[in-house]
């Protein structure tokens, strides 16, 4: 059943290409497309930094959000230790944050 799942999507492509596609990559298959238009320029720019430091930031503060959520479900259950650990926790993404902020990461340019 496990190779049947894997070997029969591959041979319904195989038979669909086989019957359905073009046989040979022409001008316009192998033509550029992007919104209707031909590309211009090197499409290998320089991107800015800023941007993938900000999204870094926004997902690690996404994630580690979602481990808050056993925690608030069952806070009025929980022995001192896990309460402290999770000060801890907030602690250091505190840190995070204040850092992220003092370097210039949350400020748009």
């Amino acid at each position: 059943m496990a190779i049947g799942m894997g070997v029969v999507p591959l041979g319904l492509a195989w038979l669909w290409a086989r019957f359905f596609s073009p046989r040979k990559p022409g001008p316009e298959k192998s033509s550029n497309y992007e919104c209707g238009l031909a590309s211009e320029g090197d499409p290998g720019g320089q991107q800015n930094v800023q941007y993938y430091l900000y999204a870094i930031v926004f997902l690690v503060f996404d994630v580690e959000s979602v481990f808050l959520i056993p925690f608030a479900a069952a806070f009025t259950g929980l022995p001192i230790g896990a309460v402290l650990a999770m000060a801890v926790f907030l602690l250091l993404l505190a840190e995070g944050l204040v850092w992220a902020w003092l370097k210039g990461i949350l400020t748009w340019h």
